[in-house]
């Protein structure tokens, strides 16, 4: 019975199924067994679950005649078997049983180290089991130890888990026995045990927090749309609610600040904008700029790319200090932003105008008020006018079926030209047509790829992301998009992979 109690103390201290721990012991008998009459035998033990009482036996198989013997000592041929055990058959095994063990030092250490092992394994097993469902939870701990300024953490004395010193606040310290209070970001199981990663600077921590203060999240009146955090300093939230006559910014706020406060003092100061969310992109960027004051906004939805114009006094508190305020706003929206003073905006416009004028005075050899005419009606390209249908021409002020057909034909003229042009150049470069045809790629781009040596798509898909950008010019195109152009050239690699895996298996 003794053996029981120790089996159903430590299955209670590392709340393990007891079973477990009988099997460990068993296993570890059997391991002493083996080191007292020879770790070739195949010897077993049994622990009775309800008596405590220990069985040691040895397993020899009895094998054909006509079968090479691999293991004298756990296995024997049909006839020696037939002359100890008459009538037993081939497959079947000899049991003997043996003396109870006399465990020595060695082997009751043995035994140990098998035994701590199992339960290792075991309560490992169970941590992964419980935690791994657990990512995205928030959890309270306390510091067993810091290294390097990582701290690991004992979660209410079930596991432990790291806190790395990149996911803690900047500035931010522990020492042993702190209470610290972190999201689970990530569970992975590893040889050494199950690896629990906590993080105080993940956006959901914040937004976890706000669940918690705010009764109001937690039922679901009011959504959280998104978090944009500059741990320690500053962040943005945006939320939007389900019932009109709830303002979903003062219920978080609270009375007297007294919801979001909570939230500052365990973020550890950081200064929180809670900003209305709406359907309207236009409106949820003015909104996500706050405290600054915007006076028009330009959309590129092809982009996803945002002119902001502000007034010349607005700029500084618009952009923020080291460009946080306009950063933020930017991820809390996921639209690229770029702010501009009215006189700024005033002569890029004055810019774009002249540019886009001598553009169709040469391409259609048109005077300036035709081509002002057409800017003014919102042509910006030789294509555009080249494919926009006569009777749409004809509406302009002062055109005529005639004078519209001569532009378009002038415009598709011109465009053919170009294009000899543009094939003649990417002949002489050698670039070849997967890339001249990949889609996001304008004709000048293939261009510049080509003069830069990348002339194929595999040469493209080969390239980084701020490599590319360094080529085509970082006002040309975002970091986002040439990740993504890089990854649409790497497509068919991931195509080609699949259907030669997809013809291995056939085969077989």
């Amino acid at each position: 019975m003794e053996l029981l109690q120790v089996a159903d103390t430590v299955a209670r201290e590392k709340n393990i199924d007891r079973e477990v721990v009988i099997i460990a012991m068993e296993e570890a008998i059997q391991k002493a067994g083996r080191s007292k009459y020879g770790h070739e035998q195949d010897i077993r033990a049994k622990i009775d679950r309800k008596s405590g009482d220990i069985t040691l036996k040895r397993y020899r198989e009895v094998v054909a005649n006509d079968v090479v013997i691999e293991n004298e000592v756990a296995q024997l041929t049909e006839n020696q078997a037939q002359r100890i055990k008459p009538g037993v058959a081939v497959g079947e095994f000899l049991v003997d049983d043996l003396p109870p063990l006399d465990f020595g030092r060695i082997a009751a250490q043995t035994a140990k180290q098998v035994i701590m092992q199992k339960v290792r394994e075991a309560e490992r097993a169970r941590q992964y089991e419980e935690f791994k469902d657990r990512v995205g939870e928030i959890v309270n701990g306390i510091v067993k130890r810091v290294e390097y300024g990582n701290a690991t953490i004992d979660i209410q004395g079930r596991a432990e888990a790291m806190l790395r010193r990149d996911e803690a606040l900047p500035r931010e310290h522990f020492n042993n026995n702190d209470r610290v209070r972190a999201i689970i970001y990530e569970v992975r199981e590893e040889t050494r045990g199950p690896q629990i990663f906590l993080s105080r600077t993940h956006p959901e921590f914040m937004a976890k927090l706000f669940t918690q203060e705010v009764p109001e999240i937690y039922d679901g009146v009011i959504q959280i749309k998104g978090v944009a955090r500059d741990p320690g300093s500053r962040a943005k939230i945006a939320v939007a609610s389900r019932d009109s006559s709830i303002d979903p910014v003062g219920a978080c706020v609270g009375m007297r600040g007294s919801r979001v406060q909570a939230v500052v003092n365990e973020l550890g100061g950081e200064k929180i904008d809670i900003v209305p969310w709406s359907d309207d992109v236009a409106t949820f960027v003015v909104n996500a700029l706050q405290p600054a004051t915007v006076a028009k906004v330009v959309l590129d939805e092809v982009s996803k790319r945002m002119d902001v114009v502000v007034p010349d006094e607005q700029l500084s508190l618009a952009i923020g200090r080291r460009g946080q305020n306009v950063r933020l706003a930017s991820i809390l929206t996921g639209w690229d932003i770029d702010i501009l003073t009215e006189a700024e905006e005033s002569e890029r416009r004055a810019q774009e105008f002249a540019t886009r004028s001598a553009l169709f005075k040469e391409s259609m050899d048109v005077d300036d008020v035709i081509a002002h005419l057409l800017i003014a009606e919102g042509f910006s390209k030789v294509e555009e006018i080249a494919e926009t249908p006569l009777d749409e021409l004809n509406r302009i002020q002062g055109f005529e079926e005639a004078l519209s057909q001569e532009l378009q034909s002038r415009a598709k003229t011109w465009l053919d030209q170009k294009q000899k042009e543009l094939k003649q150049q990417q002949d002489k470069l050698g670039i070849k047509d997967d890339l001249i045809v990949l889609e996001g790629l304008s004709p000048a781009q293939v261009l510049q790829l080509g003069e830069a040596g990348v002339k194929s798509r595999d040469d493209l898909a080969d390239l980084a992301g701020d490599e590319l950008v360094e080529m085509l010019g970082a006002d040309k195109i975002t970091m986002k998009a040439a990740n993504e152009l890089i990854m649409k050239a790497r497509a068919h690699w991931f195509a080609d992979e699949n259907a030669g895996a997809e013809q291995a298996s056939a085969n077989q």
